[in-house]
């Protein structure tokens, strides 16, 4: 019998290897992956943090796969960190949500008024629109 329940841990203790092995993979591939869409859109992805945040179930073709969600962070002007999120299944990716930028124009940055601008966002949009900082190179961290 003791050999049969050492059988067993080693097969377990090989099962855990396996899939920290398979998941060390896929966290690499996203990482380039998030890398790409970074460069892609001009954003800086700070400090590899890149992680696993969730796992859920998504049927294709008739058979469910498993999806891995992967958070991120990023800078916009190298003076913040907002949020990024990824969704890969396998190799490919299947969803991204990155920060989105908007600068205003001179001169509703100085009024107080805000006029509509067909390139932005209706205001009845559901859309928040970051606009960069004021760069302070005495700022603490």
């Amino acid at each position: 019998m003791n050999d049969l329940s050492s059988l067993l841990l080693l097969l377990v203790l090989a099962t855990i290897v396996g899939l920290w092995l398979k998941l060390s993979v896929a966290r690499e591939r996203a990482v380039r992956e998030a890398r790409r869409q970074c460069q892609q859109h001009g954003l800086q992805l700070l400090d590899e943090t890149v992680g696993l945040r969730g796992l859920r179930l998504r049927r294709v073709n008739g058979l469910r796969r498993l999806e891995r969600c992967y958070g991120f962070e990023v800078s916009i002007d190298g003076h913040d960190r907002e949020p990024g999120r990824l969704w890969m299944l396998d190799d490919a990716l299947t969803s991204l949500s990155l920060p989105t930028i908007a600068s205003l124009p001179p001169r509703e940055a100085h009024s107080g008024s805000v006029s509509h601008d067909p390139a932005l966002p209706a205001p009845t949009s559901n859309v928040v629109l970051l606009h960069p900082r004021p760069r302070m190179d005495d700022r603490l961290h």
